[in-house]
């Protein structure tokens, strides 16, 4: 489908009507800069316009869509070659569209995981519920974006990725403890008592010792699963 030569032939279509392109978008409820775009090449009409310009320019769709005015020995082979000119026009509409919003996804769900890090106390479970959610955004952009015949290797990598990004989120949050002193955003539980505060992630514990005092210290270990009596002697 060639834009140029049927932006070309909408401005002389128009101008043989002696309609100026403020008049021509009035009768179709667009704008002067939508005839100008149409005409200069930038973009097509909608599909929902085809009919409605038709009729104002007195031509035929099929002439619209060739771009020049077609006799009746030619009628039908331009007919069959604009039905398969349309068809692949509307699919790269729609697969751009879809690249963007695949796009757009993935962008999102990064900008919400990150900044939820970076925003949210450590202490609030906030931060690792709004970086979950964004996972599982940036998950649907990137399940959108793989493009393989066959669905189980599709999965595969979709799980692939979900693991990966996972380990990332989970590394951040690690080191965050580590070099900061702050409570593991990704925690099963919060243990308060005495004067230490047990936090229980999937990996490691973190022991916050004598908490809110001027001795305060972090301390980080394997899992143990400390009983409450191991917890109360723990920072003695």
């Amino acid at each position: 489908m060639d834009q140029e030569k049927i932006g070309k032939f909408i401005a002389k279509c128009r101008k043989q009507r002696k309609m100026t392109q403020a008049e021509l978008g009035e009768k179709l409820g667009v704008t002067e800069k939508s005839i100008s775009n149409w005409e200069n090449g930038r973009n097509m009409p909608d599909l929902s316009l085809f009919k409605p310009l038709c009729n104002e320019l007195n031509i035929t769709i099929n002439e619209l869509l060739s771009g020049e005015k077609i006799g009746m020995d030619k009628y039908q082979e331009k007919f069959e070659e604009n039905i398969v000119n349309t068809i692949d026009y509307s699919t790269k509409r729609i697969n751009k569209y879809s690249k963007f919003i695949s796009l757009s996804l993935i962008i999102f769900g990064l900008f919400i995981s990150l900044s939820a890090i970076m925003i949210f106390p450590s202490e609030s479970s906030w931060g690792s519920i709004y970086s979950l959610f964004g996972i599982i955004v940036f998950m649907i952009g990137i399940a959108r974006v793989i493009n393989v015949v066959k669905w189980y290797i599709k999965l595969l990598l979709i799980i692939m990725i979900f693991v990966g990004a996972m380990i990332i989120l989970l590394f951040t949050d690690y080191l965050n403890v580590k070099m900061n002193d702050e409570a593991p955003m990704f925690r099963l539980k919060t243990t308060t008592t005495g004067n230490v505060i047990y936090y229980d992630t999937l990996f490691y514990d973190v022991y916050r010792c004598n908490f809110d005092e001027d001795n305060e210290y972090w301390v980080i270990e394997k899992n143990s699963n400390p009983t409450i009596e191991e917890l109360i002697n723990y920072c003695k």
